[in-house]
């Protein structure tokens, strides 16, 4: 079976945890984006306290971390993080966490496409500029208002 490749978050959890800071530190997250992370229930499981009431991040909670961080860099709603992280504390949600899994990879698909095409279209100016800096000749194509 193929490992999911998610972010890794190259840091050693200590026993006790790791404060809110060294998080951030190792997934490169504004403290402030952890904290709104936990309050709009982003968090698998409600992230355990020392005894002074500060967070304390185990390894569960970093390899959460880095599935969100994966899901925020392919552009899913915050709203749609929320819902899967709803679901994924209820047994038997399996379905809808899948459905949302597949609505997000045709989204992620189609700005594939989309983003291929435009790369498609930025190698074709680049070309027309070598050679018209090749010929030694500005090209009307090359000088057009599109760059």
């Amino acid at each position: 079976m193929e490992e999911i490749a998610l972010p890794r978050l190259d840091v050693v959890v200590p026993a006790e945890g790791l404060t809110i800071g060294e998080v951030a530190r190792a997934t490169g997250l504004p403290v402030s984006t952890l904290r709104f992370y936990e309050r709009r229930g982003l968090m698998l499981d409600p992230t355990p306290r020392d005894p002074g009431n500060r967070r304390r991040y185990d390894e569960s909670d970093l390899a959460w971390i880095g599935g969100l961080l994966m899901l925020r860099a392919t552009g899913m709603p915050v709203s749609a993080m929320q819902e899967l992280a709803e679901l994924s504390r209820r047994a038997g949600t399996e379905g809808d966490r899948l459905r949302i899994l597949q609505a997000h990879r045709e989204l992620v698909l189609a700005r594939w496409e989309e983003t291929r095409r435009h790369l498609a279209a930025l190698d074709r100016k680049i070309d027309a500029y070598r050679r018209a800096i090749a010929g030694g000749e500005p090209s009307a194509r090359t000088e057009g208002r599109h760059g």
